[in-house]
């Protein structure tokens, strides 16, 4: 119960009306903890009658289980001077309104001692800390799922990646490897039964998701047209004309390049559009790169010419490089770029080794001649005649 003899001390009341003027609550204690004064601001916020709240003590406000903190509180400022810390305001209805308390000790000139309580509420503060605890809450919750399904993805992405395989007297060598999680590069090594087998190596502008969603596309495309044995170049010009026609102009672009081997004749045809130059390395030590003759596809309806596909004969240990600009698109400590001359030089100190060892040797030597970390997606696939 308050203690009804508890009144405004006299050098208190000279400065009520200033302490009324506060917009924050004010409120001072005796050295009992006894309420003295409690201004306007702090009678609205706890929802009392003006007067209800002199006299009383801390134990006919708060529950009885927070009495010993608010005990330490006042010990810690009766041995520093001062205290702030966050608690809460006890309404007249018992509901717990969040508020920062920073107290002082004064000594007041009747030679008593007194705690004047400043009570700043920070609902507002809480509830906007709430709607950010919870909108963390669901961005964690949605980043969980981005995160899956990128791994996902990344499997996915995966299956587009060149395959290792040897076949009749052909021997292909291939490699992978996206900047990120997923990429825009996708590869193909696909025989047909005993008669040829298809090469391709393909780039699409751009990184993430929506890179690897449209190499995802061309991948069931050029798979349709594979399987009905489309001529390389005719290949170009139908996926061409499929991305302006159904992809729309959206930024996107690509370039490929395709290779078919027939190994009874030992014949190869090759096209290529917008991407960087096959290399054709001969038994002999001689290095030829095949330069497309189409531009980068996927813009232009016009991109592809009549001709479009290249034929060669190969001989017994002559090899062909495919790659995307991964692997020429990387910069020194000089600011260099590797560019395809580099990369040719790579290839030639590389071209005795059998093929596996010169995959590796062609890997690292590109990892060997970047700066820092290659930041584009990597494809690579060397066929050799057996």
């Amino acid at each position: 119960m308050p203690d009804t003899s508890i009144a405004i001390p006299e050098w208190l009341q000279q400065m009520e009306s200033i302490l009324e003027e506060l917009n924050e609550g004010v409120v001072i204690v005796d050295d009992q903890l006894r309420v003295v004064f409690a201004n306007e601001a702090l009678i609205r916020l706890a929802q009392y009658e003006r007067g209800e709240l002199q006299g009383r003590s801390p134990d006919s406000i708060f529950p009885r289980k927070d009495l010993p903190y608010l005990v330490r509180q006042h010990e810690s400022t009766h041995r520093y001077g001062r205290h702030r810390n966050e608690f809460y305001l006890p309404r007249k209805d018992g509901e717990k309104i969040p508020a920062i308390f920073s107290g002082r000790t004064i000594q007041g000139p009747d030679g008593h001692e007194y705690v004047v309580l400043t009570i700043t509420d920070i609902s507002a503060q809480k509830q906007i800390e709430e709607q950010l605890r919870k909108s963390n809450e669901l961005l964690e919750s949605r980043q969980r799922e981005v995160e899956a399904e990128l791994l996902l993805a990344a499997r996915v992405q995966q299956s587009l990646a060149p395959s290792s395989l040897v076949w009749n007297n052909i021997a292909v060598e291939a490699y992978y490897s996206p900047a990120g999680t997923i990429g825009g590069d996708l590869g193909l090594v696909v025989p047909h039964g005993d008669t040829h087998l298809d090469l391709l190596v393909c780039d699409v502008s751009g990184h993430g998701i929506s890179s690897a969603l449209l190499a995802n596309r061309i991948y069931t495309e050029t798979v349709s047209l594979l399987r009905h044995g489309t001529e390389p170049g005719e290949m170009l010009r139908t996926l061409n004309r499929f991305v302006i026609e159904q992809i729309g102009n959206i930024g996107f672009m690509f370039t490929m390049a395709v290779a078919r081997l027939y190994p009874a004749r030992r014949q190869l045809i090759y096209a290529a559009g917008g991407h960087p130059p096959g290399l054709l390395i001969y038994s002999s030590g001689k290095l030829q790169q095949l330069e497309p003759r189409s531009t980068v596809l996927g813009a232009l309806e016009n991109a592809v010419p009549r001709v479009a596909s290249e034929e060669f004969e190969l001989s017994a240990g002559d090899r062909l490089m495919l790659y995307s600009d991964g692997l020429t698109e990387v910069w020194n400590r000089e600011g260099e770029m590797l560019g395809v001359d580099g990369l040719e030089k790579i290839v030639r100190g590389a071209a005795a080794s059998p093929l596996p060892a010169m995959r590796q040797a062609v890997i690292e030597g590109v990892n060997a001649y970047s700066a820092g970390p290659v930041h584009d997606d990597m494809t690579l696939v060397i066929v050799e005649a057996l």
